[in-house]
């Protein structure tokens, strides 16, 4: 019997080409982001051609900031961010508790329209959202862009799957000690629905901190433009091109989401996994 060679075992394997697959699409992930950091830390005669030499400079970015009303536009998508993650943890949270734990008529239908709001994109949704915000009077605010969000399709499924499976002893044990029904949701249903609940906030402050459709939209003014209309505004072209500055801005809009990530990027890969989002 002939010894089996080696070589012939590792380039059968599958494995190597998936490993490299994954680094040219780290690598093409990546290129975009290197170029904005090169361009936005070099002087703008340096912003199409590489020197290994060229002087690094901060003033791309102080120029960018006294530009426009970057921090009026951070203030205003913090707040819509939270807003917004606020409202779909509370709502969410009531809505998927009553679909999980309580019987009452038409609760299949109910739950099956929410899942329905799943396959409709939000885009097919703008003329009407616009006309109920104008009847409203609420056009060019924040509570504009942030109250079509409110209710989470996606939320009340993810944490009413979870909610079904914490075993309804509990339920029995925390009434047996006196406890409402408020309570045994605070108290035993959402604290064990933490990974859910991280998973579910990654998800949606990254969507709504990088939201741009409906946002440019709803405002026309600045008291109201969260960042990414604001930094459409700062880029157009009566403004002139400046990739130096242009990158700046767009580095100081996104370094919010960036550290975050590169901070808590252990505590996202385990929200993820525990939640059992694919």
């Amino acid at each position: 019997m002939s010894a089996t060679n080696p070589s012939r075992l590792v380039y059968n394997d599958p494995g190597w080409l998936d490993t490299i697959a994954a680094w040219l699409l780290a690598l093409l992930w990546i290129l975009p982001l290197a170029y904005a950091v090169w361009t936005a830390l070099h002087p703008p005669e340096f912003s199409t051609r590489f020197a290994l030499l060229a002087p690094l400079t901060l003033d791309n970015f102080a120029r960018a900031w006294a530009a426009a009303p970057f921090a009026r536009y951070f203030v205003n998508t913090t707040l819509l961010v939270a807003m917004i993650l606020a409202s779909q943890l509370v709502l969410s949270t009531l809505a998927a508790y009553a679909f999980a734990r309580y019987e009452f008529v038409g609760k299949n239908l109910l739950f099956a329209l929410v899942l329905m709001q799943l396959m409709i994109m939000p885009d097919i949704l703008l003329v009407a959202n616009y006309k109920t915000m104008a009847q409203l009077g609420l056009v060019d605010t924040l509570l504009a862009i942030g109250l079509p969000y409110f209710a989470s399709a996606f939320a009340i499924f993810l944490l009413r799957q979870t909610f079904m499976g914490i075993p309804k002893e509990l339920d029995d044990a925390a009434r047996v000690e006196g406890a409402s029904a408020m309570q045994i949701l605070w108290r035993v249903y959402v604290p064990l629905a933490r990974p859910v609940y991280t998973a579910f906030a990654l998800v949606s402050v990254s969507f709504h901190w990088n939201n741009f459709l409906w946002p440019v939209i709803i405002t026309n003014s600045v008291s109201a433009r969260p960042l990414t209309v604001g930094l459409q505004v700062f880029s157009s072209t009566d403004q002139g091109v400046d990739w130096s500055i242009i990158t700046a801005a767009t580095l100081m809009t996104s370094a919010p989401l960036l550290i975050g990530f590169l901070l808590f990027q252990r505590q996202f890969v385990q929200s993820f996994m525990r939640a059992g989002i694919k």
